[in-house]
């Protein structure tokens, strides 16, 4: 393709009005921003011209890689025929109602209806509000809590960044709010008792489990959610039959399980849904990212006949539900998802990804022979190589080192996109990419590393 024009001098100045999120915003002004201009297929470029692997396909979602013609003219056709219209009231459009069908048609269990957002912070928030007014539906007023987890991602509104459990989230911003509250973290290798096997590790996380609920009245706990695989949090993989221990104990309390597909949907685990690879049977869903492959944005709640009904009810009862967005179910998005999950299914991206994980693992094992590698971890084709200071120990580096923050830069300057999330280098590449291509982001990952090891031993960081 054609390299990007680079932009004007005045251009770059206007970036810096951009407030970045997830940024260390003291430092901007030394680094300035990197402005991406351009993609094509896994690769994008920025405004000097200069190519770049996106290994993590932008925020783990652009699972299509970049510049889909399909999805572009999908996103045109729907432009030229209806740009914008609502769901409020009772309207609807026929993007709306096809995208619906096409998810419960191949949702991991039966769902009765679909509720769109704007993104996958607004349906988890959603799914909050949502048990809350279906307990309030079946007369039960205290059954509010939501239990989440230590190290989770569910979002950065204010009631999902406080289900988030991740301190950045909640540090001055006043949270998290009440009705929250956290069980255990399911990473066996930062949480594991010393002499403790895997198995002791999830009997101790199910005991753990139950003897919060106790704690707290299973009468007063209305959900819990979980991410089948726990992204932001460091691509955390859960131990061998985690989820159908919990939702043992779950199910005998009467707890819902609201399953975040927002990462691990459409392919991204080797299968349709994290939820199948993990083998969990979730009460409620929630989707986005992949849902689009990013080219509009938009989320979704699937919600099953039970709940439907409990909802439908108590509209009856108060003369409307009360819940909405503008831009939810946004036609452009809808057309964009339809169009996503047909291409899903037509180029059999599943498969796909199933058949290029095993070469995924191999060069993740690889990453964990590396000097401080700790743990490499994965799951399909989403990964995450854990920097720590002493691989028999385990022991950390100290966070004010930023060596992750170092590799992601050292990446970057090989032509490859990272993220680091603490010390953890996530990896999480368009599920497109060829084995070539996947080969040569290893390659530019191992020679990043290198420089961090080269770093570590110069500057010896705590």
């Amino acid at each position: 393709m054609n390299k990007p024009t680079q932009l004007s001098n005045m251009q770059v100045r206007d970036a810096r009005a951009v407030l970045h999120p997830y940024t260390a915003l003291h430092k901007l002004k030394e680094t300035g921003s990197l402005v991406v201009s351009e993609g094509k297929g896994v690769y994008i470029y920025d405004s000097h011209g200069r190519e770049y692997i996106e290994g993590m396909a932008g925020l783990w979602c652009a699972g299509l890689g970049f510049g889909d013609e399909e999805l572009i003219e999908a996103g045109k056709q729907q432009l030229d025929k209806l740009p914008y219209y609502h769901l409020f009231t009772g309207r609807t459009t026929e993007p709306a109602v096809e995208l619906a069908e096409k998810l419960k048609e191949i949702s991991p269990v039966p769902m009765s209806h679909v509720f769109f957002t704007g993104s996958g912070s607004e349906a988890n928030d959603t799914q909050v509000k949502l048990v809350w007014y279906y307990n309030n539906a079946l007369g039960r007023p205290n059954k509010k809590k939501i239990i989440s987890r230590v190290k989770a991602y569910h979002g950065v509104t204010v009631m999902t960044a406080s289900l988030t459990g991740l301190p950045a989230l909640h540090n001055d911003f006043d949270l998290p709010v009440d009705r929250v509250i956290r069980t255990d973290c399911p990473h066996f290798y930062r949480f594991g008792h010393e002499g403790e096997s895997e198995a002791e590790f999830l009997a101790r996380l199910v005991v753990s489990l139950e003897q919060l609920i106790e704690k707290e009245g299973g009468d007063t706990i209305a959900a819990m959610i979980v991410e089948p695989v726990m992204g932001a949090g460091g691509v955390l993989v859960p131990p061998e039959g985690y989820f159908p221990a919990i939702q043992e104990v779950l199910a005998r309390h009467d707890i819902l399980l609201i399953c975040d597909e927002v990462i691990t949907g459409f392919g991204r685990t080797g299968n349709w849904w994290g939820a199948q690879t993990f083998d969990i049977k979730p009460d409620l869903i929630s989707v986005a990212k992949q849902l689009t492959s990013a080219y509009a944005p938009l989320g979704a709640v699937m919600v099953p006949e039970k709940i439907m009904d409990a909802l439908e009810a108590q509209s009856e009862k108060l003369g409307i539900f009360g819940h909405g967005y503008t831009y939810g179910g946004h036609p452009l998005g809808c057309a964009v998802g339809v169009k996503a999950i047909e291409i899903y299914q037509k180029r059999n991206i599943v498969e796909k990804v199933r058949t290029i994980a095993p070469l995924f693992e191999k060069r993740m094992k690889q990453l964990g022979e590396l000097p401080y590698v700790g743990e490499a971890r994965f799951c399909g084709l989403v990964g995450g190589a854990e920097l720590v200071k002493d691989k028999k120990t385990r022991q950390s580096f100290d966070p004010k080192s930023g060596v992750g923050l170092k590799a992601a830069a050292f990446a970057q300057e090989e032509g490859l996109i990272v993220r680091a999330i603490g010390d953890t280098i996530s990896l999480c590449p368009p599920m497109v990419i060829s084995e070539v291509e996947l080969n040569e982001l290893f390659d530019r990952l191992e020679r990043a590393f290198a420089k961090v090891v080269d770093w570590i031993t110069r500057e010896n960081p705590a």
